[in-house]
């Protein structure tokens, strides 16, 4: 069977980039479909791998400001050919589900969320701080973008979704039915840890829709040592606005970053995310999560056993449950919230996800409509 992977761009590294590590690591002969690819935004092993770009990689400024380009990635990805190959997997959160397959391949997405600007465009842009004329222009594309993007993913043979929040939007939005797969976390490679520190801490790319900003507020109010490890455009906005008791450390090593996840007190995970691979690697050294409820945090920790929600978008809920946290931390143990994580370790999803693929592709070919 003759195999290609698509993933939307390469151009910062994130719970996405994991998560095409791990498929890479299953299908490694499958050459990688993009619309960018930045090398030094990546670890250095992805330029051994077979990268294949778009025309838009060779644009000026498009690995740091792909966001301006939003038109031309329809065209990026439709302009790849795929008609020598048997199955096309793309791994995607927008408009990678676009490429336009073979008339005999089989073509399956891995959906980690049907495109927020799109479809959740308000939120959005209150939250990302988009520049006047970007505000005025966007919403004159944003309907015809609306619809190729569920045209495109009538094209789809098989949708596969993160989580059951990203399937219910998918049903919403493009009218498909999705099977839930969670993604892989690496928990055997986490080490099991009892040594509790004095530290929260945050673990992060740094911009707008993860709500950083929420917990450096709460954190001031409390006045508890928070640690935040990432880096990424709001850094100087959230450092302007920390107390001495709230540290940025950038960008780690998974090593340096492992060990801050074994030490410290609890993980804080302020946004609402997809799904959330971060909170499941506190847990997986036996560290309690403390998480907004809503997205797939909802499906990753469980209130009062492996972690706390806050339920409202407010400094002041998120410190709340701090405070709770601090109440009954010694009723967490280690080994009971490593067990919970080891549901979600890579062991569980690559044989699962192997499966389905092999089963889907046994299935008698379609011809497709282009």
């Amino acid at each position: 069977m003759k195999m290609a992977v698509v993933c939307s761009w390469l151009n910062q590294y994130g719970g996405a980039e994991r998560v095409l590590e791990v498929i890479h690591g299953m299908y490694a002969e499958a050459p990688i479909y993009t619309s960018i690819y930045w090398p030094d935004a990546l670890p250095a092993a992805y330029r051994g791998w077979d990268i294949r770009t778009s025309f838009m990689n060779r644009l000026p400024f498009v690995h740091k400001r792909h966001q301006v380009f939003l038109l031309l990635y329809p065209f990026a990805f439709q302009s790849f050919d795929f008609s020598g190959y048997d199955l096309v997997l793309s791994i995607t959160s927008a408009f990678g589900h676009g490429i336009l397959a073979g008339p005999n391949s089989r073509h399956i997405c891995y959906c980690l969320t049907p495109a927020r600007f799109l479809w959740d465009y308000d939120t959005y842009v209150a939250r990302e701080g988009l520049g006047r004329l970007t505000r005025r222009l966007v919403p004159l594309f944003l309907h015809s973008l609306q619809r190729w993007d569920r045209q495109a993913a009538q094209r789809v043979d098989e949708f596969v979704a993160i989580s059951e929040v990203v399937r219910k939007r998918i049903r919403q939005h493009y009218q498909r039915d999705a099977e839930v797969i969670y993604p892989p976390v690496d928990v055997q490679k986490l080490p099991l840890s009892t040594d509790r520190g004095d530290y929260y801490l945050i673990v992060s790319r740094l911009v707008p829709y993860k709500r950083i900003d929420l917990a450096v507020r709460a954190f001031n109010d409390l006045g508890l040592p928070l640690v935040i490890i990432g880096d990424g455009r709001d850094r100087a906005s959230l450092e302007a606005m920390a107390r001495p008791n709230v540290r940025f450390l950038g960008r780690l090593s998974d090593e340096e970053t492992g060990k801050y996840m074994a030490g410290c007190r609890g993980f804080v995970f302020p946004g609402e995310e997809d799904f959330g691979i971060a909170p499941l690697e506190a847990q997986a050294v036996g560290r309690p999560v403390i998480a907004f409820a809503g997205g797939g945090a909802l499906e990753t920790v469980v209130d009062g056993e492996t972690g706390v929600f806050f339920h409202e978008v407010t400094p002041g809920s998120l410190a709340d449950a701090v405070r709770r946290m601090e109440s009954w931390l010694d009723h967490y143990h280690p080994p009971a919230l490593r067990e919970h994580a080891m549901r979600f370790d890579r062991a569980a999803f690559e044989p699962r996800f192997a499966a389905f693929v092999q089963s889907k592709c046994e299935l008698a070919r379609p011809h497709k409509e282009q």
